[in-house]
Order: C-alpha cells, then sequence, then structure tokens
C-alpha cells in the first residue's frame, strides 16, 4: 500500500451522506499529512440508526473499515463503545481483532490508532495507519485531535442545518396546500352542513384510510366540488 495516496472518495449510498462523506474525506487527507510516519487514515461516522459514511486514502483501508463495521470488532467499534483513543502498536504481536490484524498486515501496515470525537450524539473516528510498529504512539496529543474536533463541530453544524432546510421545505409545502385543503373544508361543511373541525377531520380520515396525503385528498374533493361524495363524506363524519 503507497502511502500519502490521493483521498478515496466512495460514492454515499445516499444525497443525504454526500456531505459527511466530503468532510471525512478533508480530515483524513489532513490527518495524513500533519503526521511523521502516517501512511493513510480512515474516518467514519457512527451515529445510531443512521448510515455510516467513511472515507479512506487508499483502496486497501475501505476493507479494514467494512470488515469492522460489519463485525463489530476491531478499533473503530472499541473506540466507539469506549469514547476514548484505541491503540495498536506493533498488529505482528497484537491478537485482537482477528480479522481486522489479517487484513491489516497482509497490507503491509503494523501499527494503528484510532481516535474517537464524540458531539450532540455524534461519533466521528478518525484512523490512523503506519508502516512501522510504535509509530502512532503520540498522534492522540498531536495536531489531529484539532483537526478531528473541528470536523466532527462541523458535521454537527452541518446536520442542523440539513434539518433546519428540511423543517423549511415541509412548511413551503404545507404553506403552498393550505389554499385547496381549506377550499375543499368549505365544500365538505356545504355538503354536510358541519362546522370547519369537522370538516377537516373528514378529510384527515380521508388521507389516514387511503394513505393519500392531505392535499391529495382536498384537491380530489375540489375537483368534483363534492358531487357524489356526499354519502362518503357522511359516513365519515362521525
Amino acid at each position: 500500500m503507497p502511502a500519502h495516496h490521493p483521498v478515496d472518495h466512495s460514492v454515499p449510498e445516499s444525497v443525504e451522506a454526500a456531505l459527511p462523506a466530503r468532510r471525512l474525506s478533508e480530515l483524513v487527507e489532513q490527518a495524513v499529512r500533519c503526521t511523521t510516519d502516517c501512511c493513510g487514515a480512515s474516518s467514519v461516522v457512527a451515529e445510531p440508526e443512521a448510515e455510516r459514511p467513511a472515507a479512506v486514502t487508499h483502496p486497501d483501508l475501505a476493507g479494514l473499515v467494512a470488515v469492522q463495521l460489519r463485525s463489530g470488532d476491531g478499533p473503530i467499534p472499541a473506540a466507539v463503545e469506549r469514547g476514548e483513543p484505541v491503540d495498536s502498536a506493533d498488529l505482528l504481536r497484537d491478537e485482537r481483532w482477528p480479522e481486522y490484524r489479517a487484513l491489516a498486515l497482509d497490507s503491509g501496515l503494523r501499527s494503528s490508532v484510532t481516535l474517537p470525537f464524540r458531539r450532540s450524539g455524534l461519533t466521528v473516528t478518525l484512523s490512523l495507519y503506519s508502516f512501522r510498529p510504535g509509530a502512532l504512539e503520540d498522534v492522540a496529543h498531536g495536531p489531529v485531535h484539532a483537526l478531528g474536533d473541528f470536523a466532527a463541530g462541523c458535521l454537527v453544524r452541518d446536520r442542523s442545518y440539513r434539518a433546519a432546510l428540511t423543517e423549511l421545505d415541509h412548511l413551503g409545502t404545507a404553506l403552498r396546500s393550505r389554499p385547496v385543503v381549506d377550499q375543499a373544508c368549505g365544500i365538505v361543511m356545504h355538503v354536510l352542513g358541519c362546522d370547519a373541525d369537522a370538516a377537516f377531520g373528514v378529510l384527515r380520515r380521508i388521507s389516514q384510510g387511503t394513505n393519500r396525503k392531505l392535499s391529495d385528498v382536498a384537491a380530489g374533493v375540489v375537483s368534483r366540488r363534492g358531487r357524489g361524495l356526499e354519502r362518503d363524506l357522511a359516513a365519515l363524519l362521525n
């Protein structure tokens, strides 16, 4: 495995993972540049019930990450669980994590260290690798710690920003659909002789019972002006 290989931007599984993946790619690239005797790096976002974007600086390292995430055994799961760095000073002598160890040695790696960074329920791991044993013992106290802290903070802010955009999008959709819903409520009120709350309840029950959006149900009522719906609407009034 050649040192300082260009970052391998693996294709994320969804658009949602694209932004975190770019942050991680920047993190691993910078971490390798500022760490002596480091031949590569990987980073993973470990978040419960969510996709786990990752970035590596060499294709061989993708296999190391994958085997740990699949088996739940290795420096990455251990660092996430403990919330503290997990170091393997000499993989030739370290008998923990057999699958990870075998793949690492097959790639010529002799040592690794994984640092976890926790922020607001999100954990970012940064793993560094070396061809030399004992070469990464002081990494946890070096500049990569600041890089990891910064990246984790950026990822949390990115997540909050995406959540805000999603909320605004939902609000915009609701505002755009409000006129047709109000119009449908008026038609239901006229047909059934009920008040606005009861009319809205009828539309909502139709929406839930047919698994259709409320705005689509309302548009259907409006398009028919309530004609032919009297019996069905009356059945849903109570």
